[in-house]
């Protein structure tokens, strides 16, 4: 039986609470993104207007927290806007896109481990990049993770037949395309703060999306959509994608990026929870053992970094 003094030095202080309740909301709402993308499919949208509603109705959030964080900012330089137009296409549009198109084809607890790789492909191009070299642990850290992977992806694919391999590589691409603009977003995240370059970033993307909906589809097929789609977008853009951006960063600054981090990895379970209550999807053994050995992968190497 532990002491009152070990007791007390196990439980979180009141000034960390607050970080560690908004790092878990955030990570529990934006694991709900993919649970929403696979019911309004059942709707027979496709993934260019879908993502397009998301981000009309998300555009206007993140427009106002730009403002918001530059105000009394130096104002934007050259450079600054073409790095902003670069790391909104890789990191919100190209990303997004990426993910829904995915998300077609693959159940939502398997996009929600493949994106779980993201620190790992982190590492990765920080070797391919910068010549950053990676230890041993970090290399079997690796490993551990991606066959989990590989266990679901093998399970998926004896059942649901090829287009498991396509939805796969997709939702791969998209968690590589973010993993880039968290390679390069360093810098600019130190000259303009967290919140004023998510803000910029994301309204980038929310453009770009929109103006790929105007060029690929008639005006419309926007209005041809099924009620339920529009409504589950506004879910989406509100509940699953600006909250918990804001929730994340507001942890972050109160609990550091390493806990915030940790705290993310109840966001698989959760997607895989709410896919098998929500979703009906199975949740097999082949399921649990590879979310274990996902987040046991980037548990250790959040550990050996």
């Amino acid at each position: 039986m532990s002491s009152p003094a070990a007791a007390a030095a196990d439980t979180p202080t009141p000034s960390v609470l607050p970080g560690l309740a908004l790092a878990t909301f955030g990570a529990i709402a934006f694991s709900g993104k993919a649970i929403i993308v696979k019911l309004a499919y059942r709707h027979g949208v496709d993934a260019v207007t879908l993502i397009m509603f998301r981000m009309l109705f998300a555009l206007p959030l993140f427009v106002a927290l730009a403002w918001w964080a530059g105000r009394g900012k130096p104002a934007l330089t050259r450079r600054d806007a073409l790095v902003i137009l670069g790391l909104g296409f890789s990191g919100y549009y190209l990303a997004s896109f990426l993910d829904f198109a995915g998300l077609a084809y693959v159940t939502a607890s398997f996009e929600r481990l493949v994106l779980y790789l993201n620190p790992t492909l982190v590492l990765g191009l920080g070797w391919l990049l910068f010549g950053r070299r990676a230890s041993a642990k970090q290399l079997t850290a690796m490993a551990v993770s991606y066959s989990g992977v590989l266990l679901v992806f093998g399970h998926e694919l004896q059942f649901a037949g090829a287009d498991v391999a396509l939805g796969a590589a997709l939702v791969f691409g998209s968690a590589l395309s973010y993993a880039v603009y968290l390679v390069y977003s360093g810098e600019e995240v130190k000259r303009l703060g967290s919140m004023r370059l998510t803000g910029l970033a994301t309204s980038v993307a929310c453009v770009l999306c929109i103006v790929q909906f105007l060029v690929l589809r008639p005006i419309a097929a926007a209005t041809t959509v099924a009620p339920e789609v529009i409504w589950l977008s506004v879910l989406n853009a509100t509940l699953c994608t600006f909250a918990p951006v804001l929730m994340v960063i507001m942890a972050i600054e109160r609990i550091g990026s390493t806990l915030a981090a940790q705290t993310g990895m109840l966001g698989p379970m959760s997607t895989i929870l709410m896919g098998v209550l929500l979703l009906g999807e199975p949740f097999t053994v082949w399921v649990a053992a590879g979310t274990v050995l996902v987040l046991a992968g980037v548990w250790l190497l959040a550990r050996w970094r």
